[in-house]
């Protein structure tokens, strides 16, 4: 049964049995406990939580999913991947075990015939909770699963918690058994290559408190209202339904791998180490696809470092299998054809997909020599100085600052005849990941504390009402001070405020919350920021200017009509030029990220070079033809289908409700999803001006510009510069841009003429330096300390200059400058030196610990530097004694 059978059967079963079917949320989640979507549950987390009310009572859902915690080790097993499908049925209070229990049994043993997998219900094995002896019976009930066929299991397998407070309860895993061949029998708990898991009902009955993830925290109580989560691996089953050893070989992931075997003429099978290297590209090549997709840049940082790792992994396990040409374009067509049926979106968006991990190969092929370049020179230092193995520390530099892979190091450190400290590396990225866990722990709210927005959530989501009015009649259904529940706060206080409606707007999709005030009787409350807690709740963070705010007050909110102003206008201005964009560049040129406050607008585009003067002019001039033409400004709500026939553009990991809201300037030219403050005709944008384009990661470029007003100030500014300059030169304004090109041209011969004199100045001193060599057993030295302010390429000039100077007696020149506090040195030797064994590669370490630093080279020349200028006399004794030391010991 291929995969897109199994999603398809999934999905009707769980329709039939009344869920309510969800398409699957983006990768990218508003979350900040993690960087992707990583398990069926996340996105219905809010309802797992009590921060939201479910929209349905039971949903089901077949989830894209990323794991990324352990990179390294993919491709080593049969059954690990970074990219998975999961497939789940919630219920929100309403069914529980029994229920799930038969909805899991029916779907995988009715025969194929009838909707289900067909699998042989004598190969199936459960697991549950040490003490779940209500579990243990209803497998016996229902699937008529013989004792000896459900094992119990301790917290470790089969008790759940999201790891921190909030809910948890006890988990029953369905097992397949493959066989004999597969392993030794006696079911889970002996063996789970054998026995496979394939699906994991969660009882979501209890609340706990602080602790550990896993183990080690207290259960406060029962859950009002129990849930159900489930999560059934899509792949995993496959390979069972398919008939294959592991998740590589079913249909959607061996694709990849046979476009490599065509690529690099090996088979898959053949050789261990291949295998490896043919899993990690199919592997990475589906999670690098989908996090493209689904709006992620490589970069340098967070998300965008897990997709450039993914994707040079790829590029580099395709080199060591004997492949050299460009291959990350060739597996994304894999990826989309094979991913597309269920996954639409590749397909349309595939042109944006491609110029991004094109552009990133690109670079990482300039990495690759470059890398390839600092670890020849490392090499070099490394076997002058005598030593054989490469520190841990470099090549851990190799790895983080220039992202070359340590198996490169390893293997380009064979060649060489060298070794790498891979313990060392290894303990140096210990503590990068020990860095990087504290770091995401420090960055984790958690969940432990959020009864006080559930509270006030339970008295009913806050409503909007700023898309009609600017003012509204309000009541006080909370006040909140330090996370606290607080019945008043007086004057003087910063506190959150939360409305049953509001006319101000929230901060997201890029815009920025409104300005306004509260008032009531003798009260004033300014209102400094609003965001959204659940998406449904709206929390005024205000100052409390004059009185006291009191829960249950009758009050009045009021938006500052000037900010609402201008933020409409940055707000549509945005979605202008980004309609702007598009008919320039074309559809590729995708939003993948915004900003807009008023009279300003910031739009991250997708897309691989920078972009002309002409092109940026006309983006500007088709922006502002848009807001000349007055197009009408509307607003459609439908459903994300009803949207998506539109051609209405989404944003990248935004989560929108059943019900959305499209915003349409001049009908199809622009048309997206926003539930943005907008203006009613693009006339009343005003004049936008942009400010400028520049890159912010690989193939994502920035636009920056002024709207309305702003844009105004800017061109008037402007406009008063050129005016200034123009007095300056005493030349008409339209004369400005020729007189100035011709003073840089003037500047720039000026500049020639006074670098040729420096030249010829320090060639001049060279002589000079020259004749203050002083003789230490037959060998010229020069060791001197040059005027501060010196630069180290004048360094260079001057000591090759000198050496050049000593013609063919031995001689040696160690040349020093300071700048500030820094020193910079270099030596240089004759040949005849060199014949003698001085060498100036060897002579830095005898005086650089002086100066407190370090460097090296070659025997003819060596340089370095060192950040303690109160050294340098000592650092020319110290050159001076040991060129006498190495002579006196030939």
């Amino acid at each position: 049964m291929q995969t897109h059978e199994i999603v398809k059967r999934f999905r009707e079963h769980f329709e039939k049995a009344g869920h309510t079917v969800v398409p699957s949320a983006s990768l990218l989640l508003d979350d900040p406990n993690l960087l992707f979507v990583n398990a069926g549950m996340v996105p219905f987390k809010p309802y797992f939580l009590g921060e939201a009310p479910a929209p349905y009572e039971r949903a089901t859902s077949v989830q894209k999913c990323v794991r990324t915690g352990d990179i390294e080790e993919v491709g080593k097993t049969a059954r690990h991947l970074t990219f998975f499908q999961m497939a789940g049925n919630f219920s929100f209070g309403d069914y529980f075990k029994e229920d799930a229990i038969r909805f899991a049994w029916s779907l995988l043993t009715n025969p194929v015939a009838e909707g289900g997998f067909g699998l042989d219900p004598e190969r199936l094995w459960a697991t549950v909770y040490l003490d779940d002896d209500e579990s243990a019976e209803l497998w016996q009930k229902i699937a008529g699963l013989p004792p000896e066929r459900v094992q119990r299991r301790d917290v470790e397998d089969n008790y759940w918690s999201m790891g921190v407070p909030g809910p948890c309860g006890p988990c029953s895993e369905i097992y397949y058994d493959r066989g004999p061949e597969h392993g030794a029998e006696g079911g889970p708990i002996v063996d789970e290559d054998r026995y496979l898991e394939v699906w994991n009902l969660v009882f979501m009955q209890n609340e706990r408190g602080p602790g550990g993830a896993k183990r080690d925290y207290p259960i406060i109580g029962e859950l009002p209202a129990k849930n159900i989560d489930t999560g059934l691996g899509v792949e995993r089953l496959a390979s069972v339904l398919q008939g294959v050893d592991n998740v590589y070989e079913t249909d959607l992931v061996r694709a990849v791998i046979t476009r490599a075997e065509q690529l690099s003429g090996k088979r898959y099978g053949d050789d261990a180490t291949d295998d490896v290297r043919f899993r990690v590209i199919a592997d990475h090549a589906r999670s690098g696809v989908m996090l493209v997709g689904d709006g992620v840049t490589p970069g340098n940082e967070a998300r965008g470092y897990v997709l450039r790792r993914l994707l040079r992994r790829i590029v580099r396990s395709s080199r060591l299998l004997g492949v050299t040409e460009p291959v990350l374009v060739t597996f994304a067509e894999t990826v989309r054809d094979e991913m597309g049926p269920t996954y639409p979106e590749l397909v349309k968006d595939f042109g944006r997909i491609v110029n991004i991990v094109r552009a990133e190969e690109e670079t990482f092929l300039q990495t690759l020599s470059a890398g390839s370049k600092i670890f020849d020179t490392a090499a070099t230092q490394l076997r002058s100085s005598g030593g054989s193995t490469l520190p841990g520390d470099k090549a851990f530099q190799l790895h983080d600052t220039y992202g070359f892979p340590i198996d490169l190091t390893l293997e380009m450190a064979a060649e060489a005849g060298l070794t790498v400290d891979e313990q060392g590396f290894r303990d140096l990225m210990a503590e990068q990941r020990a860095r990087a866990k504290a770091d995401a722990a420090s960055r984790k709210t958690g969940h432990g504390d959020q009864s006080v927005y559930r509270e006030l959530l339970d008295l009913g989501a806050t409503e909007f009402t700023g898309y009609g009015e600017l003012t509204s009649e309000a009541s006080v259904r909370g006040v909140v001070r330090d996370g606290q529940r607080v019945r008043s706060a007086g004057e003087g206080e910063i506190v959150e405020v939360v409305l049953d409606r509001t006319p101000l707007y929230a901060e997201s999709g890029g815009q920025e919350s409104d300005a306004g005030t509260i008032v009531a009787d003798g009260v004033e409350l300014e209102v400094v920021d609003v965001q959204k807690v659940a998406r449904k709740l709206w929390v005024h963070r205000v100052r409390v200017r004059n009185g006291e705010v009191v829960e249950g007050q009758q009050v009045q909110a009021r938006v500052d009509p000037e900010w609402r102003t201008g933020a409409r206008q940055g707000h549509s201005g945005t979605h202008v030029v980004h309609a702007a964009l598009r008919q320039v560049l074309g559809p590729t040129a995708l939003q993948s990220g915004s900003y807009n406050k008023p009279g300003y607008l910031r739009l991250d585009f997708a897309w691989t070079g920078g972009l002309s003067e002409a092109t940026r002019s006309e983006i500007e001039e088709v922006s502002n033809l848009a807001v000349r033409q007055d197009l009408p400004v509307q607003v459609v709500y439908t459903d994300m289908g009803g949207a998506q026939d539109m051609g209405a553009v989404a944003l990248f990991g935004e989560t929108y409700d059943e019900t959305v809201r499209v915003v349409e300037i001049g009908g199809p030219w622009s048309r997206e999803l926003c539930g943005g403050t907008h203006v009613e005709h693009s006339s009343q944008i005003g004049p936008i001006t942009l400010l400028g384009e520049s890159s912010v990661g690989s193939g994502v470029r920035r636009l920056e510009a002024y709207v309305g007003i702003e844009a105004f100030r800017y061109l008037a500014q402007e406009r008063a510069m050129v005016q200034n300059v123009a007095t300056l030169l005493k030349v008409p304004d339209a004369e400005v841009p020729g007189r100035v090109e011709a003073l840089v041209e003037r500047l720039r011969v000026a500049e020639k003429e006074l670098e040729r004199l420096r030249a010829a100045q320090l060639l001049s001193s060279a002589g000079q330096l020259a004749e203050r060599a002083v003789d230490v057993r037959g060998v010229s030295l020069v060791a001197l300390a040059l005027p501060g302010g010196t630069s180290a390429g004048d360094l260079r000039t001057i000591a090759l200059e000198v050496r050049g100077r000593l013609g063919e007696r031995p001689g040696v020149v160690a040349l020093f400058a300071t700048d500030g506090p820094k020193v910079a040195f270099v030596v240089a030797t004759t040949a005849a030196a060199r014949d003698l064994g001085l060498a100036a590669g060897k002579l830095v370490p005898a005086f650089a610990p002086a100066v407190g630093g370090r460097g090296g080279g070659k025997p003819d020349m060596a340089q370095g530097g060192g950040t303690d200028p109160s050294g340098v006399d000592a650092a020319l004794a110290a050159v001076s004694a040991e060129v006498d030391r190495a002579l006196a010991s030939r």
